[in-house]
């Protein structure tokens, strides 16, 4: 540590100004962090200047160049000076920095660009095409150029002003890798705008490694086309529509499945007003949401816009303006979390196409012959004699076990009204695919088909119109006894258990006060607090669900969130993971063997009960497979 003499007084340290040149390189170690960080700027200022196509090409990753063509309004030969200065902006006027309608507002881009790179910019603004340089911070004339319209951005040898910035830059595949992400970005936030990213790398001929065409029709025929082409087709075809409003925000986009989830948070994009954020509190709800569906290693997908006056959040918190700051985070977080789940409900028992898929990619078809043409199968008509054997084989003579074992939930009083449900349905044969309709003519839908068979004591067969169903028996009626209970203790409450000695915790008197103020709430779920005097509180009940538990360091994991987001979940979350728990021990166990009633009756509570797609740890419950797929596994198309 370098050590300063306190009686040098003669030799205090001199105040100066810094020049432009090194002012705008200080700037643009905030804004342009990467080759990718050049690139959002870039496009963004095309979005605000009304491009419809939108075209950019890099070279190395983008450290050796970066070049974006656009269509807007383009800049007039005598702006583009200024253009180049510092917080020079034609987006706001500076009289309301809440007010804001544009990506760019802070007028740092460009001036930053300049003063690590060599960058040229020629536009054409209504009147005659016009060229400016800017290498390291100087600033070239104006000069003619040609252009048809619109602007091009020529950025070549980023951080060539700033040597030392280069060494902290990824190879050319990362920084490839992170341009494209914000191309995509910026792409799903404008559906109506055209999107090439070419990589012009090597000889120059180029590839292009992303294009979506401009979209049409309304905003969610326009999101979803644009969703298939940036996500692919997978992610559009599982996921759900999302849209909510509250006091003033409103939510719309889509959300995945839970059954097509990612092994990381890959597959996450919010968006506030258009913009493309990262934001903790957004990621945090939208994690929240799926609770009850994923296991701790597994991460939705979705892509959610949050629309509102741009005077409910701020954008100006950091210079890249990646990060927002809402006036009311507490609603915001709501607004995603009651959205999610009530989107999720209405999927009701459906799971995601991946998992046929994955399903059919681990059935192997036979291998070709050795001249390499396909296996042509060809069936000779048996003899009578092959036919009454393939018929006694067909239909074996097993015993039905004399005792049928019942599930070991059945017995538990919890459970009873389940079995009595089912046992209400019982049948003499297996049912039909389809039930004959009614006298008008309506006939009841099942998705899920009729029970044909178990095997292993595990795994349900049952036969669709179109295809069939294998369902896992005691993940399946795992999330229905969850889902019972959950609705149990939303219509009863949580039953309480009363401490024999209050337990007494101090507190800062400002964590007293939040506490108190959400008394009424935590009694609801079985937390009693009340006042005792200065800044302590008494801790009298606790939820009964959650057994022996330290009261003290549950009042205060509760106070955290209370003070974090102005509601509490943690407890809430507690009890939620106790009753899944006793879902998955009071279900029916696997080994278990069915009666064709039992079979069918746990179909039919699967087509109405809400999330029974996937069990409480996100896995599925049950994979569909149609009959085309099926024929194809054994060459019959």
């Amino acid at each position: 540590m370098t050590q300063h003499d306190r009686n040098m007084g003669d030799m205090r340290p001199i105040i100066r100004q810094l020049d432009d040149a090194a002012i705008n390189r200080i700037a643009a170690g905030e804004v342009v962090e990467r080759p990718a960080s050049a690139v959002k700027e870039l496009v963004e200022n095309a979005i605000d200047a009304g491009a419809t196509r939108v075209m950019v090409e890099i070279a190395d990753g983008g450290k050796t160049l970066v070049r974006v063509t656009d269509d807007g309004c383009g800049i007039a030969p005598e702006d583009l000076p200024l253009a180049l200065s510092r917080h020079a902006t034609s987006k706001i006027d500076g009289s309301d920095l809440l007010n804001i309608h544009t990506f760019g507002f802070r007028g740092e881009a460009l001036p930053s660009l300049g003063a690590v790179g060599r960058l040229t910019i020629t536009s054409r603004g209504g009147g005659e095409a016009a060229e400016i340089k800017v290498s390291g911070g100087k600033l070239g004339p104006v000069k003619p150029a040609a252009l048809r319209a619109g602007t091009v951005v020529e950025l070549r040898d980023l951080f060539y002003a700033t040597p030392a910035r280069l060494k902290f830059l990824r190879t050319d595949r990362s920084e490839t890798q992170a341009v494209s992400d914000v191309v995509k970005r910026l792409a799903m936030a404008e559906p109506a705008v055209g999107f090439t990213l070419r990589d012009v790398s090597g000889d120059g001929q180029g590839r292009t490694a992303f294009r979506a065409d401009p979209e049409t029709g309304d905003l969610f025929d326009a999101l979803h086309g644009r969703l298939s082409q940036v996500l692919g087709r997978e992610f559009a075809e599982n996921a759900l529509r999302v849209e909510a409003e509250r006091e003033g925000l409103r939510l719309f986009g889509y959300a995945a499945l839970p059954t097509y989830s990612r092994g990381a948070a890959v597959a996450q994009y919010l968006f506030v007003n258009g913009r493309p954020v990262r934001d903790k509190l957004l990621s945090g709800a939208l994690r929240g949401a799926y609770q009850d569906f994923l296991s701790r290693d597994r991460h939705p997908a979705a892509a959610l816009f949050i629309d509102c006056d741009p005077h409910l959040v701020d954008v100006n918190v950091h210079p890249a303006k990646s990060e927002v700051r809402f006036r009311d985070a507490g609603i915001a977080r709501g607004l995603i979390v009651s959205a999610l789940r009530h989107a999720l409900a209405e999927a009701g028992h459906r799971a995601s196409t991946t998992v046929a898929g994955a399903t059919l990619g681990a059935m192997r078809p036979e291998p070709p012959t050795a001249s390499g043409a396909p296996r042509v199968y060809q069936m000779d008509r048996p003899s009578h004699g092959a036919l009454r054997s393939a018929y006694a084989a067909q239909a074996p003579d097993v015993p039905a076990p004399a005792h049928p074992a019942a599930p070991e939930a059945m017995d538990e009083p919890m459970f009873r009204e389940t079995a009595a449900s089912w046992s209400a349905r019982v049948v003499d044969t297996p049912e039909p695919v389809h039930r004959e309709p009614d006298p008008q003519g309506a006939a009841e839908p099942r998705p899920l088909g009729a029970a044909r068979g178990q095997v292993h004591e595990n795994y349900i067969i049952a036969q669709t119109a179109d295809g069939m169903v294998i369902v896992d028996q005691h993940a399946a009626h795992e999330r229905l006894v969850y889902e019972k209970l959950k609705r149990q203790t939303a219509e009863k409450g949580v039953a309480a258990q009363a401490l024999l000695i209050p337990e007494i915790v101090e507190l800062s008197e400002g964590d007293c006060a939040v506490l108190l103020d959400h008394a009424e709430a935590l009694h609801d779920l079985g937390l009693a607090v009340e006042p005792f005097g200065g800044a302590a509180v008494a801790i009298r009940e606790t939820p009964a669900i959650l057994g022996t538990v330290n009261a003290e360091r549950l009042i205060r994991d509760v106070l955290d969130e209370l003070t974090d987001l102005g509601e509490s979940h943690s407890l809430k979350d507690r009890i939620d993971a106790i009753l899944s728990r006793m879902a998955c021990h009071g279900s029916v166990r696997s080994g278990r063997r069915m009666q064709a009633e039992e079979m069918n009756a746990l179909l039919r509570e699967m087509e109405a009960t809400p999330h029974s797609g996937q069990c409480n740890h996100g896995r599925p419950t049950y994979v569909e497979l149609k009959l085309a797929d099926i024929e194809r596994l054994f060459g019959r198309t």
